[in-house]
């Protein structure tokens, strides 16, 4: 029963990621293709309707699991293997005199001051440069997201890198690179490992915010910001299954990883007190 209620919020994210994995083996029509009259209603053939092109929207928003969960699982991968890495240099280094020093106390402010860069904003002139491509999207969005991942490993590091195994390490003649992985990380990545579910839920919402201003996936790719975008205008005349279907997957996706995040930190506090 511990177990159930530890794990059970994270059912439905399971869900989801089981629905992008072999979702399409349950697609009933081309998500790319039109495939009835425009516009037509939920029926027994169309569970979710068709949109204003007449394509299938159970098909694309089902399709649309596959594209936001990869690029947000890319994202989360990236954003956070790659904020470990940097928040470690930079913990280590900011204190040190020479070069190393001066390097790793300017990336450490260039990190503040991503703050102040609007997200969107990468988003649409990485986009820009790139072209909108899952590539393209997955980049920026790693860009946007890493800083925090930074942040956090850098405040563990600076709390155990003048601990005393880390002096003996050093006395038995280890390099600080073999230190830093071997030793630091270990013990400064779990703040940052309990946050890569809220990355995850993050990234879906501004892969979608991307879409729905129109500098996503290029339709007819199913995703799913680019489809609520697409539907606005028919929830004015009444239409509102266009829209509402790959907005609630849309929400599921980020509640669920929320979810993630909470089962995690309770996991890792309990862990932690054992």
């Amino acid at each position: 029963m511990t177990r159930l209620r530890l794990w059970g919020p994270a059912a439905p994210f399971i869900l989801l990621v089981l629905i992008a994995a072999f979702g399409v083996l349950l697609i009933p029509f081309d998500p790319e293709r039109v495939v009835a009259a425009s516009n037509l209603p939920p029926s027994a053939d169309h569970w979710f309707g068709t949109d204003s092109t007449g394509m299938d929207v159970l098909s694309r928003t089902i399709a649309g699991a596959r594209i936001n969960l990869t690029m947000a699982l890319i994202v989360t991968a990236v954003a956070t293997s790659g904020g470990m890495v940097l928040g470690l240099v930079i913990g280590m280094n900011e204190a040190q005199r020479g070069p190393l020093g001066i390097v790793g106390r300017g990336a450490s402010r260039a990190v503040d001051l991503s703050d102040a860069v609007p997200a969107l904003i990468v988003g649409i002139v990485v986009v820009g440069l790139f072209g909108p491509s899952v590539a393209s999207l997955s980049i920026a969005l790693a860009l946007i997201l890493m800083p925090n991942q930074i942040r956090l490993t850098r405040a563990e590091v600076l709390k155990v890198r003048h601990d005393g195994y880390l002096n003996a390490a050093r006395m038995a003649g280890l390099s600080e690179v073999r230190i830093m992985f071997r030793h630091v990380l270990p013990n400064s990545c779990r703040p940052a490992l309990e946050n890569s579910s809220l990355v995850f839920g993050i990234s879906i919402i501004v892969s979608a915010s991307l879409g729905f201003l129109g500098v996503g996936l290029a339709p007819p790719i199913p995703e799913w910001g680019a489809m609520v975008s697409e539907g606005v205008s028919d929830v004015m005349l009444g239409r509102w299954w266009t829209s509402l279907f790959p907005a609630l997957a849309l929400c599921l996706a980020v509640a669920s990883a929320a979810a993630v995040t909470a089962t995690l930190t309770r996991l890792t506090r309990g862990a932690a007190s054992h």
